[in-house]
């Protein structure tokens, strides 16, 4: 049952970085991001470090989520292709 929960969040890992990359909203490439730190908190809590599956909740889903939120703020939803 645990092979199959790893297995779970690496595929959920995988899907949210590639979602991330490919689209080209930033607010929803930038959720996609706190998504693939909330399937990193499901890992190490499957590899028995609450501590650090704490931390990376903390740090890693909450505060650079709130980092990156207040960047798309700044700098717009799309992404400029026109910058030359």
């Amino acid at each position: 049952m645990t092979g199959l929960l790893a297995i779970l969040f690496f595929a959920w890992m995988i899907g949210a970085a590639l979602l991330a990359i490919r689209h080209p909203d930033l607010l929803q490439s930038a959720l996609a991001l706190s998504l693939l730190s909330l399937g990193a908190v499901g890992q190490f809590f499957l590899l028995h470090a609450p501590d650090v599956a704490l931390t990376e909740a903390a740090i890693g889903a909450a505060a650079s989520s709130f980092v990156m939120l207040m960047g798309v703020r700044q700098l717009g939803r799309t992404e400029g292709k026109d910058l030359q």
